[in-house]
C-alpha cells in the first residue's frame, strides 16, 4: 500500500506542511502542499491507496500565471450532512454529506495576489475548486488558460471519448485508452474513467456557471495523465472567461468520482451534490414522463401515407399516448413557420407561429382534450431571437416542455445562456430538453426543470450508421450515464441482429435484442424519455410494451447489482414500493447471477423479460421470488433482461 504522504515525500516539498481533507467514512483523501516553486499540488487516495498522483492546480490569468511562488496565508474547515429533495433523477433525495477544507495561499512576492482553494471529501469522492478572491489585482481579469493536472500513478485502464475539437454536439463512444501514450493534441470529454484493482474513478465536473466548459488532454510533458482545457471564447481561443468586476473568479468544481467498482457510481449523486441548490420554490408543476414522438421512425403512420409534420399525425401520435398512458407527446422539427433543413437557420422562421401543414392551436387543444401534453422542438437561435413571446404563448398553450436543439457549445457565453434560457422557461412552467448540449454538469439540480439533455450518441445513430452496438450501449452505462440524464430515445421495436441489420431512415433497425433496447428505460436515465417507434411498430410487434407502459421515468434509489465494464450491467432502481431490473449484455452471451437482496425481507412477485431466439421476441415468465434468492439471468449476444418486483 502506498501512503498519500509518502508519495508526496518524493516532491521537493517534502518540508511544506501536508493538508488534507477526509471522507466521513474515513476512505477517500483530498491532500494539499506547496511544491518547491510554491505552486500548489493536490493528490487523491481511497483506502490508502493513491488514485491521483501529486497534480498541479494553475491557472493563467491576463498575462502570467497564478499558482507559482506562493504561501500559505491560512485554512479553515467544515463539514455539512444536509438531505435535499431530487425532483427528478437517480433517486428521491440527496445527501449532501462531506468535510470541506479551504486553504488560503498569496504570492510571497510581485503582485501578491491572493488564491483559495477549497476541498471536499465524499464518501462516493472528492472535488476541488478555485476562488481567487476580489481584490484590485485581479478586477476584471481574463482567464486564459487552466493548466490543473490529473495525473496518474501507473497501472489504470481507462476508458475516454475523444471528441477531438471544441464546437461539437458531445456525441461518440467512450473507447480504451492507452494512458502511456495521452498526448496533449488529445481532447477528451466528460466523463474520462479509469478502473484499477483496487479503485474506480471518473473524472468530471460540477457546478459549471459563468464559466468555461472543461476538457480533459493529455499532459504537455507527455506523462501519465491529464490535465485541465478551458473551451474557448468563439471571439479570442486565448480567451476562456471573463470575470466580472466585483465578483470573485470561481471555476466550477473538479470531480473525482470514486468507487470499488466503476459500475458503482450509478447510485452516486455527487455532482448532483456538488451543484447550486435550487432556484424554482414551486417545482410542484415539474412532471417525469414518457413520451411519443414523431421524428425517429420517420414519422411513418401506415393510415397517413407521405406525411411528415401534419395536424393529423401529430393527433396519431397523440392518440397512441393517450391509449397507452404516456403523458406526453413531442412534435419535432417541422412544426413551425420557416422550419426545415434540421440545423440550418434560413429567414423567415417564426416559432410563435407554425406551418401551413400543422396547426399547432388545433393540436394542442386536441392533446388538451386527451389528457396528453405537448413537447416542441425547436432550434436555439430561434428560441434566442423570440424567447419570451414564444414561451408565453406556449404556457398559454398548456405546452409542458421544449427541446431545443444544435447549441453545439460549451463556451462561457453559451454556458450563460443556458442559464438564461432555464430561468426563462422557468418562469413560464416549461420544462426543458437540450439537444446538441454539452454532459451535465448537475444543472438540473439548480434548475429542476431541466429534465434531460443528448450529450450522448443515441439511437438517433440507427438511422445512418452501425454505430450504436450494443457494446457502446453498455459503455454508456459506465462512462456518460453516471454523471447526469441522457436522452438516448430507446424504443426501438425493429430488433435485429448485427449481421441482419441494415441502414435506412424510416423505420429504422435496432441492432440489439428487445429486452436490451427495454432495459435502457432503466439503466439510462432520462426524466423525461422518449418511445421512439411509430404506434404501427408496436401494434404489430408488442412483445415488451407493456413494460414501457409501466416503467417510471424517476427514481426513489438506485442499486448497482451486478457488471463488468463494456461487458454487462444490472442496475436495479425502485420507485415507491415496486423494484425495477434493467440487464445490457455487449457481444458475449453469458449467465449472470443475481442476488435479490434489494428486496427486503418479503421478496415479491416478480415478471421478469428475458431473450429467447428471436431478437424481437423476449420471453415473459412471472413468478413469487424470495429476499436472497440468487435469479440466473440468461443473456443473449446483444441482449439484456427486465423485471418488475412489486410487493
Amino acid at each position: 500500500m502506498l501512503a498519500i504522504a509518502a508519495l508526496f515525500s518524493i516532491t521537493p516539498a517534502s518540508a511544506q506542511q501536508l493538508l488534507t481533507a477526509v471522507s466521513p467514512d474515513g476512505s477517500n483523501r483530498i491532500s494539499i502542499q506547496l511544491s518547491g516553486s510554491g505552486t500548489p499540488v493536490y493528490a487523491i487516495s481511497r483506502a490508502g491507496n493513491i488514485v491521483i498522483a501529486p497534480s498541479p492546480i494553475l491557472l493563467d490569468l491576463d498575462a502570467d500565471t497564478l499558482g507559482y511562488n506562493l504561501a500559505v496565508t491560512g485554512s479553515e474547515t467544515a463539514s455539512a450532512d444536509a438531505r435535499y429533495p431530487i425532483v427528478a433523477g437517480t433517486a428521491s433525495e440527496g445527501r449532501d454529506h462531506y468535510n470541506q477544507l479551504t486553504v488560503h495561499f498569496q504570492e510571497k512576492a510581485g503582485a501578491k495576489r491572493k488564491l483559495d482553494i477549497v476541498l471536499r471529501a465524499y464518501d462516493d469522492g472528492v472535488a476541488f475548486r478555485t476562488v481567487v478572491p476580489v481584490q484590485p489585482q485581479t478586477a476584471a481579469a481574463i482567464v486564459r488558460y487552466d493548466r490543473t493536472g490529473f495525473y496518474f500513478p501507473p497501472g489504470y485502464k481507462c476508458w475516454g471519448f475523444n471528441v477531438g475539437k471544441f464546437g461539437s454536439s458531445h456525441e461518440g463512444e467512450f473507447d480504451p485508452v492507452d494512458v502511456p501514450h495521452l498526448r496533449d493534441h488529445n481532447l477528451f470529454d466528460l466523463p474520462f474513467a479509469c478502473e484499477t484493482g483496487k479503485a474506480a474513478f471518473a473524472i468530471t465536473e460540477a457546478d459549471l456557471i459563468d464559466f468555461a466548459g472543461m476538457y480533459l488532454t493529455g499532459r504537455g510533458d507527455g506523462g501519465p495523465g491529464l490535465q485541465v482545457k478551458l473551451s474557448p471564447s468563439l471571439d479570442d481561443y486565448r480567451i476562456a472567461v471573463h470575470s466580472r468586476v466585483g465578483s470573485p473568479i470561481v471555476t466550477p468544481w473538479r470531480v473525482v468520482m470514486l468507487a470499488d467498482q466503476l459500475g458503482k457510481l450509478n447510485e452516486s449523486n455527487l455532482v448532483s451534490n456538488l451543484s447550486s441548490p435550487s432556484r424554482i420554490e414551486d417545482t410542484s408543476w415539474i412532471k417525469p414522463g414518457l413520451t411519443s414522438w414523431d421524428w425517429w421512425s420517420g414519422p411513418v403512420i401506415a393510415s397517413l401515407p407521405g406525411q411528415r409534420s401534419t395536424t393529423a399525425v401529430a393527433k396519431a401520435l397523440i392518440d397512441f399516448a393517450a391509449a397507452n398512458g404516456l403523458p406526453y407527446t413531442m412534435i419535432d422539427e417541422g412544426w413551425y413557420a420557416g422550419a426545415g433543413g434540421g440545423g440550418v437557420r434560413r429567414p423567415g422562421v417564426d416559432i410563435t407561429k407554425w406551418a401551413d401543414a400543422l396547426n399547432l392551436q388545433e393540436v394542442a387543444d386536441y392533446a388538451k382534450s386527451k389528457k396528453v401534453r405537448l413537447w416542441l422542438w425547436m432550434h436555439w437561435q430561434a428560441l434566442d431571437e423570440q424567447m419570451e413571446d414564444a414561451l408565453a404563448l406556449y404556457e398559454k398553450m398548456g405546452v409542458a416542455g421544449i427541446k431545443v436543439d444544435f447549441m453545439d457549445r460549451d463556451d462561457q457565453w453559451m454556458v450563460n445562456w443556458y442559464t438564461k434560457l432555464l430561468g426563462a422557461a422557468a418562469r413560464h412552467h416549461l420544462m426543458v430538453d437540450l439537444h446538441g448540449a454539452f454532459p451535465p454538469r448537475g444543472l438540473a439540480r439548480t434548475w429542476p426543470n431541466f429534465m434531460t439533455q443528448e450529450g450522448v450518441m443515441g439511437a438517433e445513430y440507427n438511422k445512418w450508421s452501425k454505430r450504436a452496438t450494443s457494446r457502446h450501449n453498455v459503455m454508456l452505462a459506465f462512462t456518460r450515464g453516471l454523471i447526469g440524464p441522457m436522452d438516448y430515445t430507446p424504443g426501438g421495436f425493429r430488433n435485429v441482429t448485427p449481421e441482419a441489420f441494415r441502414i435506412r431512415n424510416d423505420l429504422p433497425f435496432v441492432q440489439t435484442t428487445r429486452a436490451h433496447g427495454l432495459a435502457m428505460y432503466v439503466v439510462f436515465l432520462s426524466p423525461v424519455a422518449a418511445v421512439a417507434d411509430s404506434p404501427d411498430t408496436y401494434a404489430a410487434s408488442p412483445a415488451g410494451f407493456d413494460f414501457i407502459k409501466a416503467v417510471p421515468a424517476s427514481w426513489d434509489e438506485t442499486r448497482y447489482l451486478a457488471g463488468e465494464t463494456g461487458e454487462y450491467i444490472v442496475l436495479a432502481r425502485r420507485k415507491g414500493r415496486t423494484w425495477y431490473l434493467g440487464a445490457m449484455n455487449s457481444e458475449t452471451a453469458r449467465k449472470v447471477p443475481v442476488s435479490l437482496d434489494f428486496l427486503g425481507p418479503r421478496g415479491g412477485a416478480m415478471r421478469l423479460w428475458a431473450d429467447d431466439a428471436q431478437p424481437d421476441a423476449p420471453v415473459l415468465t412471472e413468478k413469487r421470488v424470495a429476499s436472497g434468492e440468487t435469479l440466473t439471468l440468461d443473456l443473449a449476444a446483444h441482449g439484456g433482461a427486465v423485471a418488475m418486483f412489486e410487493k
